[in-house]
């Protein structure tokens, strides 16, 4: 300690403990004992705390802890941090880590969509999702998920734009829209690219207006039907989460 300089040892120990994270993004206990050399039980009780006020959550399953919702709430307020591809690149990264899938940021930009941003799998046979891609908008989970969460004027002139393609259903689709709005998620199972599946959910900033659509992808023969329904409540938790980063 430097001196003059008075410090509080709760404090220090509670902040050493979130420092972990920056070289682990998903510890045990013993782990962050062994980082910050306390006993198991005074870190317990420590990580018991970060968990109610929620700079830490704890994973149910594996007992292992990760950064909560409020460090995240905490960085959209450092200067320089206002870009939402960046705000939101931690929580992708979790989300990665959670369901080992490609997790992609998509927005609309007329007729197309655009990935700002995204964090790849790192699983051998994966969906490489390259950052900057435009695709078009009648076809994806995403595009439907940034289709039916418009505005209804934006949304009738897109499916009544001359470039929309004349071969889709537009009361099937108009139905469809209506079920995403329903169960609050976007799936699309082969229908861009062959072998290739893919799950999405809306974003909305804090006054409740669409900003993105998160996305995960993957290979078909992995990310099948029954698994897309299994993770769809985690990717909107993680979709609402990103939306409070929002300013």
């Amino acid at each position: 300690m430097e001196e003059g300089k008075s410090h509080v040892r709760a404090v220090d120990r509670a902040l050493d403990i979130l420092l972990c994270f920056t070289t682990g993004t998903n510890l045990a206990m013993t782990e962050i004992a062994d980082k910050v050399g306390l006993h198991k039980s005074t870190v317990h009780r420590m990580l018991a705390t970060l968990e109610d006020k929620g700079f830490v959550e704890r994973d149910p399953i594996s007992d292992r802890y990760h950064l909560g919702i409020r460090v995240w709430e905490l960085s959209a307020h450092l200067s320089g941090t206002d870009e939402p591809a960046i705000i939101w690149q931690p929580e992708m990264e979790r989300l990665r880590d959670q369901l080992g899938e490609t997790v992609s940021i998509y927005v609309r930009d007329g007729q197309e969509r655009i990935r700002i941003q995204a964090v790849q799998s790192n699983q051998p046979v994966r969906r490489v999702a390259p950052v900057g891609a435009r695709l078009p908008l009648y076809a994806g989970a995403s595009s439907k998920v940034l289709i039916a969460y418009a505005d209804r004027i934006v949304r009738e002139r897109i499916i009544g734009d001359p470039s929309w393609p004349a071969i889709i259903d537009l009361e099937q689709y108009q139905e469809q829209l209506e079920e995403i709005l329903a169960q609050g998620y976007a799936t699309s199972f082969e229908e861009r690219e062959p072998g290739v599946a893919a799950l999405s959910a809306p974003i909305f900033n804090r006054n409740g207006d669409l900003s993105a659509a998160l996305s995960l992808s993957g290979p078909s023969s992995r990310l099948t039907i029954e698994m897309m329904r299994e993770y769809a409540p985690l990717l909107m938790e993680s979709a609402k989460r990103m939306g409070t980063m929002l300013r």
